[in-house]
């Protein structure tokens, strides 16, 4: 699979832009702010619906604009994927596949796998356990429908049962049968969900463990560990024995919706007891292993997004890396940078087929 064309109209920074790329390594090097990572984000739009820096659609227009566009050429098996993702202010977003509209978003995840390595992925590590439900749930959902659909229900099922809390306490009563209802949508949906993240992280940790030893050079055993409420009993149990401290609380305080992932090196937490270098391969491999994983499973390979990686890693594992995910074998590949040599002595060195664009305040030179 890869991305052919990418035609931009008011999207961020650009008020128009027509590219055409390899199915190799493109490059967008430029100054820092002129936009090398919105093309990026355009890229991740076509895969996912949706920004992976700011989830409200109308503020990823250009400013003073009515609408922006963003439209896609993908190779995909052999047949030519046209995706189309058009937003008006005060209009629901449009978002198209060959001409047809889409009734659910949900629809096209996973039919175009993008993984992106960012800055951003620091917050795997320091922030909270949404983030990190984020991540798993995001490389599941590319390969699972019917996971995706139970994610999405068992959001709206905890909506509701939070909202009935909420009125149950505001009218001072409680009426349990009525918050059964909600309760065995919760619990049927969650245990599928449960289960399927377990069956996942047994099956991605050693994909993980093989990444990062390639990124650190194989000399520290890391551990994944999956921390759920449910580890502790059945889930509609554990409702039950957690009614009374809801009602108190006007929210679910049980449920899959608490799920975290626990990251650590030889027994320690990374977040407190990790070097600065070991978390940045800590999260590398963890992205590196999200590439492998998506690839393995779809039988095709994803298209990989490398944001500003020499933040991240020096020139040697940065060679190291592209010479890794590079070649015939391997898929498309796009990388920003500041320093256009640096970054083109590495490809040269590896012998990738690159093709360079120079970014400047908006306008792409190819």
């Amino acid at each position: 699979m890869h991305l052919e064309k990418l035609s931009l109209i008011n999207f961020k920074n650009y008020a128009e832009a027509d590219l055409e790329f390899i199915n190799g390594i493109n490059c967008f090097v430029g100054d820092n702010g002129v936009g090398k990572t919105n093309l990026l984000d355009a890229v991740h739009y076509l895969s996912f619906s949706k920004s992976f820096l700011n989830p409200i659609d109308s503020q990823n227009m250009m400013f003073d604009a009515d609408l922006f566009v963003i439209q896609g050429t993908f190779q995909l098996k052999k047949k030519k994927e046209k995706v189309y993702c058009g937003v008006k202010k005060g209009q629901k977003k449009q978002f198209k596949r060959n001409k047809k509209e889409y009734k659910k978003l949900a629809d096209h995840i996973g039919l175009l796998p993008v993984v992106i390595i960012s800055p951003e992925d620091n917050n795997l590590i320091v922030e909270g356990s949404e983030v990190r439900r984020k991540f798993i749930d995001s490389i599941i959902s590319q390969l699972d429908k019917v996971y995706l659909m139970n994610l999405i229900g068992y959001n709206k099922v905890l909506h509701q049962r939070n909202a009935l809390l909420k009125m149950f306490a505001e009218r001072g009563n409680f009426d349990n049968e009525a918050l059964q209802v909600w309760d065995k949508q919760l619990v049927d949906l969650g245990v599928e969900i449960y289960a399927k993240r377990k069956e996942f992280i047994n099956e991605f940790t050693p994909e993980f463990q093989q990444s990062y030893d390639f990124i650190s050079g194989g000399l520290e055993n890391i551990e994944l560990e999956y921390d759920s409420q449910l580890n502790n009993g059945a889930f509609d149990k554990l409702l039950d024995q957690a009614q009374d401290r809801d009602a108190r609380l006007r929210y679910s305080s049980v449920g899959i919706h608490k799920d975290d992932l626990q990251f650590k090196i030889k027994g320690h937490p990374v977040k407190k007891f990790g070097s600065q270098g070991q978390q940045k391969s800590f999260v590398i491999g963890l992205k590196l292993a999200q590439y492998n994983f998506i690839k393995a499973h779809k039988k095709f390979t994803p298209i990989l997004l490398l944001d500003d990686i020499f933040d991240k890693l020096d020139s040697k594992r940065v060679e190291k890396l592209m010479k890794k995910v590079s070649g015939a074998s391997h898929g498309q590949i796009f990388i920003t940078h500041t320093h256009q040599e640096r970054i083109k002595n590495i490809l040269d060195n590896i012998e990738a087929e690159h093709k360079l664009f120079v970014i400047d305040n908006g306008v792409i030179y190819q």
